[in-house]
């Protein structure tokens, strides 16, 4: 029973803000170096020094990044970042995510992945393009969740993830309509009822 109560998820209990790119750098480049090494791995795609993660989150802090935190007791705990589409090779914003082990099963990952999608459709963005490590397990079910399509290719997942509106189907859209629309769509069907009436009782046929 033990054993069931320690591995049972719990509500995350910090808060979600978007990192301010300067001032706040330490704290993204602090998550990433407590990365345990299968995290690490699994999100950079292989083993990176801290040399490495040093300069990817200066970089971040100059490229326009925007980083979206889960933050406990003022320490970022987990990491969402929205690439600009300048900065990828095929012009398309690209995400990445990074949860420490400590504040897994809480719904870090889905509570960030919505902030993020929020924030490019903000934006403008139409899709969003993310990578992850084949054996990433829980990101690869976090990034089918919201709707990315994923394909396998060289020890990577990646996928892209659409962000246009969905169209209404052609009923939908007809029944959406102004009210004069209604209108006179409610006095064409009034009428339409009192002639069948008159037809059938004979009350329009001439005296």
């Amino acid at each position: 029973m033990s054993t069931d109560i320690a591995t049972r998820p719990t509500a995350a209990r910090g808060t979600v803000r978007t990192l301010r790119q300067s001032e706040e750098l330490s704290l993204l480049r602090d998550h990433l170096l407590r990365l345990d090494p299968d995290s690490r791995h699994d999100r950079f795609h292989g083993f990176m020094d801290d040399s490495f993660i040093e300069r990817y989150a200066a970089k971040c802090a100059d490229d326009g990044t925007v980083v979206i935190a889960y933050i406990e007791d003022g320490v970022v705990r987990g990491a969402a970042e929205l690439h600009p589409p300048d900065r990828s090779p095929d012009s398309q914003p690209e995400i990445a995510f990074s949860v420490e082990s400590t504040v897994r099963r809480q719904g870090v990952g889905s509570i960030l992945f919505k902030k993020l999608i929020a924030e490019a459709r903000s934006k403008g963005y139409r899709s969003l393009r993310i990578t992850t490590g084949a054996q990433n397990q829980a990101m690869r079910a976090l990034a089918n969740k919201f709707g990315a399509n994923l394909k396998f290719r060289h020890g990577e997942s990646t996928g892209t993830i659409n962000l246009e509106p969905l169209a209404p189907p052609q009923a939908a859209m007809t029944a959406i309509a102004t009210p004069a629309d209604a209108a006179r769509a409610m006095i064409n069907v009034n009428r339409a009822y009192w002639k069948m009436m008159l037809r059938m009782y004979g009350w329009n046929r001439a005296a």
